[in-house]
């Protein structure tokens, strides 16, 4: 009989899909090329609607749930890696369409793993996770698009979340001055601490406003959507650029052409699931030189496995600070 290890599956019961802790062997993983041995995943928003079962996320089920891991190569039939490589992985569709990373055992395709950066730990590296390889994407846009430090200030919403947390971590030390959107005041303290020079109340954001506002910002990282991500792209200033990264208010975006068009403020979509290759590595580069060690430290904390579906339940409800690494060995 194989041995058994745990994993966190979704599946239906009573007529409702939801994660649950489950007993499986190796025989029961998909036919992928590597075999990993995994150490941590971590705790995301849609991780939190798959598990609660909140939103239709797991397409097939059942669905061993968690949308990144990282491990270490146990056995491999592709040449890109070999027993005791480090590897990690994001997006995908893992968790979705793929089994996830809330397994101590993964099969999985070659071509969605990364190796691990030198610098980084496993544990590290889930620190950061989907949600800090996210808000390096949107840095990276924000490059590309040519918003500088010196050009003026930009705002985070959703700040102390994961994605926020991060971002307002690497765009401080890049020498950005960066407003904080949040409604915890209780969480000010912890978003001085990672680099907020200043903070507006997402109650600001969040009602209804002028398709034209006042210019304010010249680049946003937006976890929010609906009516906060129409807001800021009205306050966004000419050329100024905002990444929208997340839905955490709901997907409708009730905006007009104006900022466009008037002011060419660039509306630029940040997809960290099907993200290339090639700009995958160089976010983790980044990270790797970009992110304060001491930082990740502050932004994160471990939990164990048997703790996520309590955990998905708190991160829907707006409840969880910064990053929460998932051991998936305890």
């Amino acid at each position: 009989m194989s041995e058994t290890f745990n994993a966190i599956v979704a599946a239906e019961v009573e007529g409702k899909v939801k994660g649950q802790l489950q007993h499986l062997t190796l025989n029961d993983l998909p036919k992928e090329e590597v075999l990993v041995d995994v150490s941590y995943s971590s705790l995301n928003f849609k991780d939190g609607l798959a598990v609660s079962g909140k939103r239709n996320i797991c397409k097939r089920l059942p669905m061993v749930c968690g949308i990144d891991l990282a491990g270490t190569v146990i056995e491999s039939a592709s040449d890109k890696y070999k027993a005791g490589d480090l590897v990690l992985a994001n997006g995908y569709g893992l968790g979705e369409n793929y089994w996830g990373g809330y397994s101590q055992k993964a099969r999985i395709n070659p071509d969605f793993l990364v190796k691990v950066p030198e610098t980084f730990t496993l544990q590290e590296t889930m620190a950061i996770g989907t949600a800090g390889y996210t808000a390096m994407l949107s840095v990276l846009m924000f490059e590309r698009q040519g918003v500088k430090p010196s050009d003026g200030p930009v705002l985070v919403t959703g700040a102390a979340g994961g994605v926020g947390s991060v971002a307002i971590t690497l765009l401080s030390n890049l020498g950005y001055e960066v407003v904080a959107s949040t409604g915890r005041p209780e969480t000010h303290a912890y978003l001085t601490d990672l680099g907020a020079s200043s903070f507006i109340d997402r109650e600001e954001l969040s009602a209804k406003g002028e398709p034209l506002a006042a210019e304010k910002w010249v680049g946003v990282v937006d976890t929010v959507g609906s009516q906060t991500l129409a807001n800021v792209i009205a306050q966004t200033r000419r050329g100024g650029c905002v990444a929208a990264c997340g839905l955490a208010s709901g997907f409708d975006l009730p905006t007009s052409v104006f900022p466009f068009i008037l002011r060419g403020v660039i509306l630029a979509g940040i997809d960290s699931v099907m993200a290339t290759m090639d700009l995958r590595i160089q976010a983790w580069s980044r990270l790797a030189t970009d992110l304060a060690k001491e930082k990740i430290n502050n932004i994160s904390r471990v939990e164990p496995m048997s703790d996520v579906p309590a955990l998905a339940e708190q991160i829907v409800a707006g409840k969880i600070r910064g990053r929460v690494v998932i051991d998936v060995n305890a």
